[in-house]
């Protein structure tokens, strides 16, 4: 791939209005869905406090509005109210993601003083048995905990809950669930096929048939909770016949700082090669918005190709997802093969016909686990 970019940093680009700091890769949690890096293993050396300190100033100037504080698990860091803190005196409105593992009444209060506006809580799933099998942990009634405190303390409640294979049946009892538990929004996040998830797809990816059922009881308790708690459900990309934008538009409104301080325009662009993504050590975040290879290489449309350049479509996705076309077509470069006019759509086809079959898949589940992650790193170096 050229690293000459294909984009002008002087044309129109606005700020990264959306700023994600993953604070960490470290999670005691072991989800099969993870979107982290399979490889997150090799990041070592998070920023410190100062440095993410820095990172907020320098992204307030550039004009950034909103602010995630995501990970792994953000809440394994002891800085997180300072970091909220700091955030909330810039102007920023700041989301705490989280698992609730790490969160007691003590850091909720600290929180809450700090100025932090928002939390979202993940559950894996209604029953303690599956919620703690797919994590890996016995952390259902933690979460259940989590959910009053925040609830008593003023919080909207948002809860989400990742959506596949293994718990779509159980979305009766989940929807359920979060309406006894007084949410205000649930996000009922379709598996999208990245790091672990592709890991795993085989087992993650549901029929047809259970994804129908699911979107029909969804829509019978969005009708019946109608102004007591709005339910949001995206259906898998894989379903779909035209893709997503890419990040809503590479490099358009979203940065993510890795925990070790690489700028990227989605959590999970750094699986894509040829590309050399800056860092906030050595790179202002004005220098890597604007003028890096990394950002400016897919932004706008001169870098697609057939079919997506003579697209009259291609406003609407921008080509889609790139590292959906590098997992699936080997080529960060092609059309996003969810797309039906992809001359690989029929490697999602493929897969999706898979998922209509009842046979249990071959390789076992792969948990994200630090050895885990290790053996892989250690597969793709002998490759």
């Amino acid at each position: 791939m050229s690293t000459v970019p294909v984009f002008s940093a002087s044309a129109n680009v606005g700020p990264p209005l959306w700023l994600l700091l993953e604070l960490t890769y470290r999670c005691p949690l072991q989800c099969v869905f993870c979107y982290n890096p399979v490889d997150f293993a090799a990041v070592q050396n998070e920023l410190t406090t100062e440095e993410w300190l820095r990172v907020l100033r320098e992204a307030r100037a550039l004009g950034s509005v909103q602010l995630g504080l995501s990970g792994g698990e953000p809440l394994l860091r002891d800085d997180v109210e300072e970091i909220a803190a700091e955030a909330h005196a810039l102007g920023f409105y700041t989301n705490l993601i989280t698992s609730g593992v790490g969160l007691t009444r003590e850091r909720l209060t600290g929180l809450k003083r700090a100025g932090l506006d928002h939390i979202q809580l993940s559950f894996q799933d209604s029953t303690r048995e599956l919620n703690d099998f797919l994590s890996h942990t016995r952390t259902f009634e933690l979460k259940q905990r989590c959910a009053e405190w925040i609830k008593s303390n003023g919080y909207p409640m948002v809860l989400n809950c990742v959506i596949h294979r293994l718990n779509i049946d159980h979305l009766d009892t989940i929807i359920d669930m979060a309406a006894r538990m007084g949410a205000d929004y649930l996000e009922l996040a379709n598996t999208q096929y990245y790091s672990w998830a592709h890991l795993n797809r085989e087992h993650l990816l549901p029929s047809r048939e259970q994804l129908q059922r699911a979107e029909q009881t969804m829509l019978v308790w969005r009708e019946r909770l109608q102004g007591k708690m709005r339910i949001f459900f995206v259906v898998p990309d894989y379903y779909e016949q035209r893709p997503k934008k890419c990040a809503n538009g590479w490099g358009s409104t979203l940065m993510t700082i890795a925990p070790d301080g690489t700028a990227l325009p989605c959590h999970t662009a750094k699986m894509l090669p040829g590309l050399s993504f800056p860092n906030v050590r050595e790179h202002g975040l004005r220098a890597a918005w604007f003028d890096s290879d990394a950002f400016n290489r897919f932004r706008g449309q001169g870098w697609m190709k057939e079919p997506c350049a003579s697209c009259e479509e291609r406003d609407k996705d921008l080509g889609g997802c790139r590292c959906q076309a590098y997992l699936l077509a080997h080529d960060a470069t092609a059309a996003d093969p969810v797309c039906s006019k992809s001359p690989h759509h029929h490697v999602v086809l493929a897969a999706v016909d898979r998922a209509q079959q009842a046979r249990a898949p071959e390789a076992p589940l792969v948990f994200r686990r630090r050895e885990n992650s290790q053996k892989l790193i250690e597969d793709q170096s002998a490759t």
